[in-house]
């Protein structure tokens, strides 16, 4: 048929309006510049994904990693703490070794019969004064404000009733006692904690009331207040900016707005500033301050066969967390701030120093650290003055037993634990961030000659899309005929 070339499209037509040949190049153009731009972006950062659209699924897989990657930074370095802990209980308990060397010594000294009495007696002196040097090396070491040797090191405390409180936290002093025995934390004369609230004195008959035009301000967020709107909708005003403003509100009984803070505590405050009619009957300012839980707590523990207890005030913390002076936290729920005295609330365990080694929850090393207290070792009444001294050196033999027990312990904890640990995190850490860095980084020589590539499409893309902006002028030579 006349018109139509042999493979049946129609013959190529000169148009001025419409240059189907440049769209189709700029558009090869545009994707292009696109691809371009990604590669310089990968080339700059080094990393193959740098948003979500770069590969999905290996974007997963790269936080992933990087999670892991960083809770093992911070493993190191809790192992490099616990490591510094026990030398730190090393180290003393060296010290204590070395007195009881020096005590058995006097022991052995005062079972020679061509001692005098005068001679025993400065022997017994010194003998007392070196296990005073063990009670205040018990007493007084310590890393950080953590006591390592009083056997409060490991005291930790566990929740009985989760419904009430969420959780304790106890730092191996209570009161003026050493928590160095299981027990169990007791609450008595609780003041509960409470939340901010203003009333307001302006009434409504219901949501469905008109509210007077105007503003009003809420935690220094202004309000506006249209003439028709009603009280439901300041209240939706109010609740959709709680959380800039830290307040909510409802319509109380009495038909008054009732503003609360969303937190417990003194921390929580709500301020209102109001025009006349809206939530105050007359234009002003008032404002209100949350109360900070307090409470009396009690550590119930056993003492030899009896059972002690020591008292503390817990008005130290803010909203539903009771704390004392010595850092020993209890935190409430809202309906264990409503609960009063409460027995048994968290279970005390002593002697057990926990740390969080591996990057996961559950990977955790403990430590036994007891009182190594003169008493706590045997030696509390001990006597070298009279003729015998065989019972005294047995029971010295027996602290200096026990202390280099803990020591090898200690020793063991250090070596097979933590420095084992360390070398195992190291490896994981390697290969962990070798498999991130196969993912997410770039591989610049094969990225350089994509980009180089990507060059040359650009450049030969803008001469073409010059060249099919210059065909519709072909059309003036048909025009000058």
């Amino acid at each position: 048929m006349a018109g139509q070339c042999p493979s049946g499209k129609k013959n190529m037509s000169f148009r001025v309006n419409t240059n189907v040949t440049a769209m189709g190049a700029y558009r090869n153009l545009r994707g292009t510049t696109e691809e371009v731009a990604r590669s310089i972006t990968r080339l700059s950062t080094g990393l193959r994904i740098n948003t979500g659209a770069d590969d999905p699924a290996g974007l997963i897989a790269t936080e992933n990693f990087k999670r892991q990657i960083s809770s093992m930074d911070m493993a190191m370095r809790n192992n490099q703490d616990a490591m510094n802990f026990a030398k730190s209980a090393d180290g003393a308990l060296d010290e204590v070794s070395r007195l009881l060397r020096d005590a058995r010594a006097l022991a052995v000294g005062n079972g020679n019969s061509t001692v005098d009495a005068n001679q025993r007696q400065a022997n017994q002196t010194q003998l007392m004064n070196i296990l005073s040097s063990v009670d205040r090396i018990a007493r007084t070491t310590t890393f950080g404000q953590k006591k390592l040797l009083d056997g409060s090191s490991g005291t930790y405390a566990t929740i009985n009733n989760t419904a009430n409180y969420t959780r304790a936290f106890v730092s191996g002093t209570f009161g003026n006692v050493s928590m160095n025995s299981n027990g169990r934390l007791d609450i008595t004369a609780l003041t509960s904690a409470e939340r901010a609230q203003i009333v307001g004195t302006q009434t409504f008959a219901g949501t469905t009331s008109t509210v007077t035009a105007g503003t009003f301000t809420v935690n220094g967020y202004q309000f506006t207040v249209s003439a028709g709107m009603t009280v439901q909708n300041v209240l939706s005003m109010i609740n959709e900016a709680s959380a800039t403003t830290g307040v909510t509100a409802d319509l109380g009984t009495t038909g008054a707005v009732i503003l609360t803070t969303s937190q417990w505590g003194s921390a929580a405050t709500v301020n209102l500033t109001s025009a006349a009619g809206i939530l105050l009957t007359a234009s002003g300012s008032t404002s209100d301050a949350g109360v900070d839980a307090a409470a009396t707590v009690n550590y119930v523990y056993s003492q030899g066969t009896a059972t002690a207890s020591a008292s503390a005030s817990f008005a130290s913390g803010q909203g539903l967390t009771l704390r004392d002076t010595s850092g020993n936290a209890i935190s409430l729920t809202a309906s264990g701030n409503a609960a009063g005295t409460a027995t048994n609330v968290a279970t005390v365990t002593a002697g057990q120093s926990q740390f969080l080694i591996g990057a996961n929850g559950d990977q955790s090393a403990y430590l036994n650290l007891t009182n190594f207290s003169a008493s706590a070792l045997g030696l509390g009444t001990i006597d070298i003055t009279g003729a015998d001294v065989s019972s005294a050196i047995a029971a010295i033999d027996d602290a200096i037993r026990q202390v280099s027990s803990s020591r090898g312990n200690i020793g063991s904890f250090i070596r097979n634990t933590i420095e084992s640990n360390v070398r195992s995190l190291g490896v994981s850490k390697e290969n962990l961030s070798a498999s991130l860095s196969s993912i997410a980084d770039v591989d610049v020589a094969e990225e350089m000659t994509n980009f180089t590539k990507l060059q040359i499409l650009q450049q030969s893309g803008l001469s073409v899309l010059a060249q099919a902006n210059q065909a519709p002028q072909a059309v003036l030579s048909l025009l000058r005929n």
